[in-house]
């Protein structure tokens, strides 16, 4: 003789399963004691395990770098993506910084110079690919200081410039200390931001 599954089965209206009509009354007084429903997820939990679920699973969780609290499951992005501490290199030196001093840092060191051996000319680092893309080894009367001097500054500059194969031990000397010195400013400038904004 068969039997339906209306027979067999019956739905616990604790926790809304499925379960074997002849224990349906030993389940439900067992499942009505010890376990509840998350509110959150909706899964049943051990009711001397919800407020660890709650704090495992679903409460906020405060970011290691920034300390912003947040949902945890935005916190690997956030991590990632938007954080203002989280560590990102500059486009023109690599230098390794936060996020939120990134574009105070890159409008100064996109304003340094490099010598461009095709046309023997300064050019600025955030101009830097754009020129290389234009430029064919002749002097560009178009762009920079050049174009507002007189014919014969134009020749002592292009006298003045070295060689694309020769430098300067002053200049690279120069360069070297100009970067260092951003580097120890920054590291000051940093470092005295995070006293007057302590971490909690």
């Amino acid at each position: 003789m068969e039997v339906t599954s209306e027979e067999t089965t019956k739905m616990c209206t604790h926790c809304e399963r499925s379960i074997p009509s002849s224990n349906i009354d030993l389940h439900f007084a067992h499942c009505s004691r010890n376990l509840e429903k998350c509110k959150i997820c909706g899964d049943m939990i051990p009711r001397k395990h919800a407020e660890e679920h709650f704090v495992n699973t679903h409460a906020p969780i405060s970011c290691s770098l920034c300390s912003e609290m947040m949902e945890r499951d935005i916190l690997a992005v956030h991590k990632g993506e938007n954080c203002p501490q989280r560590i990102v290199t500059c486009e023109f030196c690599e230098f390794p910084l936060p996020a939120i001093d990134l574009a105070e840092h890159q409008e100064v060191c996109g304003n340094r110079t490099e010598l461009c051996h095709l046309c023997n000319r300064y050019i600025r680092l955030r101009e830097r690919y754009n020129h290389e893309s234009r430029c064919n080894g002749m002097l560009d009367q178009t762009a920079g200081p050049s174009r507002d001097t007189r014919p014969a500054e134009r020749d002592d500059n292009r006298r003045a410039h070295r060689p694309p194969h020769e430098f300067s031990p002053k200049r690279v000397l120069f360069t070297i200390a100009i970067t260092g010195i951003a580097v120890l400013l920054g590291s000051f400038y940093y470092q005295r931001k995070m006293e007057n904004n302590p971490v909690h």
